[in-house]
Parts: structure tokens; sequence; C-alpha cells
């Protein structure tokens, strides 16, 4: 076991503890999400700028974080900032709560770029893309139950907060894995209606579909689980096969995936259409949204023409069952679409997304040959302008391998490298920007050789 040295950090961050203890005061656990939180305490920012951001204490770091991905051309974008001031100068307001012609033009290019949309819904969040991507399954096929797979997370509620993050001691065995819920107030209905399923293993997962079949509305799934365990390319190709046979709706969960991978997500790697596709971070532009794309037959569920608006009083010309109902007061909001198209914007300039792989990949390449140096066992694990570090050298293709990686390890280094000026939260994988430089690589390298010598 590696220990990790929380004076040290501690130490040069002090103003950030101090902040923590006041918010203690003030916010449940001292973060307003359970995410943000990691000991002794969370570092407290004060500003961004590209590839950089900076702590109350006055610390700069190179981030790898990017708000969990969200920040695909960095803090600050020029181009990005300079489109919401014109949103909102041009427009006047920030929202109409009306429809505008940026949820239009949005619209026409996730079209564009996504093989597995016909149509689309905006929402809030990723989370909030799932869970409507869900709702419109059990609409449109009228079936009660959802499979999803052990270690993919879709968001903090109900339906899907199951067998995220198991104890394998309670999960079952590996083909067939038990449902295990994963918060405190979960209800039992939840973890007793969701079927589990085992990734990158087709032959299970298609017998437990075809056992459930009767009765699953959809599959829902990370075809990048994490963000950086991709499913293969046979593993996809069954999946596909055998929910098309079974008329299960298939979605693509690519909230992390969306424009990280590729400009039309993991669905465009892979040369597969699913029924739905989630979408989110990347595409707010460091705002939050969401969005709900697909075949057109099973979005048109949501359209107002199948029924009455539940919220008008005395609208009772149908029964509110006959309505998918989805609504939401931001839904399409017009800065948030504008910064969104901006980042596009950047994205489809040419090479940007084929220099951003590359950096990535001389990244990975450099760290690997370190680690060798040094004798650790280590790959770097992803797609894209995403991945993690995984100390190991055994084959990791789904949750349950995770559990051969030297996570003790991991973490004693991610903490060190806080101390030479590299930010990810520790255990979490790194997301890069078009913002990343040369410089940033090799600074990061040497935080990596200098945390190796101290940690080991």
């Amino acid at each position: 076991m590696y220990v990790v040295d929380h004076d040290l950090l501690s130490n040069q961050t002090k103003k950030s503890a101090e902040h923590f203890q006041h918010a203690l005061d003030v916010i449940p656990g001292g973060v307003t999400a359970n995410i943000k939180y990691f000991a002794p305490h969370p570092l407290v920012m004060e500003k961004g700028k590209n590839s950089r951001i900076y702590d109350v204490d006055g610390n700069e770091y190179v981030d790898y974080l990017l708000s969990y991905g969200s920040l695909i051309t960095g803090h600050g974008h020029s181009h990005v900032f300079q489109a919401i001031y014109k949103q909102m100068e041009q427009e006047g307001t920030t929202i109409f709560g009306t429809p505008h012609k940026k949820e239009t033009t949005m619209a026409e290019k996730l079209i564009e770029l996504f093989p597995g949309i016909d149509t689309v819904r905006f929402a809030n969040s990723g989370l909030e893309a799932t869970l409507l991507a869900i709702r419109t399954a059990v609409a449109y096929t009228g079936k009660p139950k959802i499979a999803k797979f052990e270690g993919h997370y879709h968001g903090g509620y109900d339906q899907v907060l199951v067998s995220v993050n198991p104890n394998l001691a309670e999960a079952g065995a590996a083909e067939n894995p038990r449902a295990v819920g994963e918060s405190q107030g979960l209800p039992d209905y939840y973890v007793e209606n969701t079927v589990i399923l085992p990734f990158n293993d087709l032959e299970a997962t298609e017998r437990i579909l075809r056992k459930h079949a009767k009765e699953l509305a959809a599959v829902i799934l990370e075809p990048i689980q994490g963000g950086f365990i991709p499913a293969t390319q046979a593993f996809m190709d069954g999946l596909r096969e055998v929910t098309e046979d079974l008329g299960i709706v298939l979605i693509y969960d690519e909230v992390k995936t969306g424009f990280r991978v590729s400009l039309g997500g993991a669905q465009s790697l892979y040369g597969i259409k699913p029924d739905l596709t989630a979408l989110g971070k990347v595409l707010g532009g460091g705002f939050p949204i969401g969005a709900v794309g697909g075949k057109r037959e099973i979005m048109e569920v949501s359209s107002p023409y199948n029924g009455r608006d539940l919220l008008t009083i005395g609208d009772d010309h149908q029964d509110k069952r006959d309505v998918l109902f989805h609504s939401g007061t931001y839904n399409g909001h017009p800065t948030i679409l504008a910064a969104g198209l901006a980042t596009i914007e950047v994205l489809e300039e040419t090479d940007a997304m084929e220099r951003l792989f590359h950096q990535t990949t001389i990244l990975r390449n450099k760290l690997e040959t370190l680690y060798k140096e040094w004798n650790v066992p280590m790959q770097t694990i992803g797609v894209g302008s995403i991945f993690n570090i995984i100390l190991t050298d055994e084959q990791i293709a789904n949750y349950r391998d995770m559990d051969k990686v030297n996570s003790s390890l991991r973490k004693a280094i991610d903490y060190e490298v806080f101390n030479h000026g590299v930010y990810v939260k520790p255990m979490n994988r790194y997301s890069m920007s078009t913002a990343h430089t040369t410089e940033d690589i090799e600074l990061t390298v040497d935080a990596h050789r200098k945390a190796l010598a101290k940690v080991l």
C-alpha cells in the first residue's frame, strides 16, 4: 500500500483548506456535488485560462479535469466567449422561453454529425438526456424495464443509480451480474427492476437479454465505459443485432464520448446507428446542456401533437396518459446553444481534431515510456482525446477488470502531481483540449517523473 501525503497538500493549499472549512458551515459536506470532494479537502479554484487553472492559494496547474471533459477548447476560448457576447447583445436577452432559431440550427448540426440522429430534443444536462431517452423508450415500446451495464454511469437518479461501482462481493457472477443499489434513499423497486449486463461479454449479454426480452424497453450503455474502456467492435455489432431482433431500444449514452472521440461520437467510430443518443458536456461549451436524438419514429412520441399540455389547466381533450411529458424552462437555452455552436465551429476547423488527438497520443506515449523506465506496470487506455492511467499490464475490458489495478499507487501519484502543477481529480481520467501545448505535455511528464521518484 502506498500512502498519500495529505499534510503536504494542505500545507501548499492553506486557503483552499480554510475555504472548505467555511463551506462546511453552509453546504452539506462543503461541496455542491459529491464528485467534487476528495480528502483532506478539495482544491478551490479562482480562475482559468486556456489549459491552466489557478487555485485560491495562487498555485497554477495544467488542467486535465476540464470540468470532467466538458471544456474541449480549454478555459475561456475567445471564439466561444465572442459567441456568448454576440448572442446577448444582438438578441437583447439570455432566454426567450419560446422557440428560437438556434434550436433548429443546433438540431441540424447534430443530425449532420451523428449517424443515429434524425430529430433532436434539448434538455439541461446529460442526466436529463439519459432520463428522457429512457422515458421515450418505455413510451415507445410499452415495456416497463431497462437494462444497463455493470460499471456504467448515466446520471444520479433512481432508475440508473444501480451497479455503477458495486462491491464485487455483492455483485454476483461476472457473467450474470446482480443489481446493487448505489445510494441511500434509492427505492428497492429500481434495484429489483433493473437488469444488469456484463460489458464486452456478448454471449452472456445476449442470454440475459433474451431471457428478459418481453419486459425490456431499452438497453442503455456507454459505448466507451467511463470514457476510456472501449467496447470491442464485435460486441457492439452483436449488441445492435440482438436488440433489433428482440425489439429493444438501444440507447448510446454519449455524454462523455460525444465530440471527444469523434465529431460524430463513438457511433461514428463503430459504424453503428443506435436508436437513441444522449449528449451533454462538450455540447454546451462550458454550460449545462443535454440533448436526445434518435430515430424519427421513436422521437415522435414526445411531440405535443400526440396529447394535451400537462401543465395547461383545462386542456383536457385527451387523457394525460397519452402524453410523453418532456418540458423545461431552460431547454434549448439561446446563450448555451451559442456557446455550443461556437465550440463545434472550433472543432470543425481544419485539422483541429487531428491535432488534438495527436497531442493526446504524444502525452500517452511519453507517460508509458516514463513508467516503463521506472519498471512500473502501466498502460494508458482511451480513445481520441480522453484516456486513463491504468497501473497494470493485464487487459482491461470492463468494470471488474479494474480490480486488477494498483489503485493505491495511482492515488499517491495523483496527489503528488498536484505539487508539481498538474490537476486531475485523484483516480479520474485525463481529458485533453485544443488549448494544451507541447509545453504542457513536457510539464506533465516531468511532474509524473518527480511523483514517481517521491512515491516509490
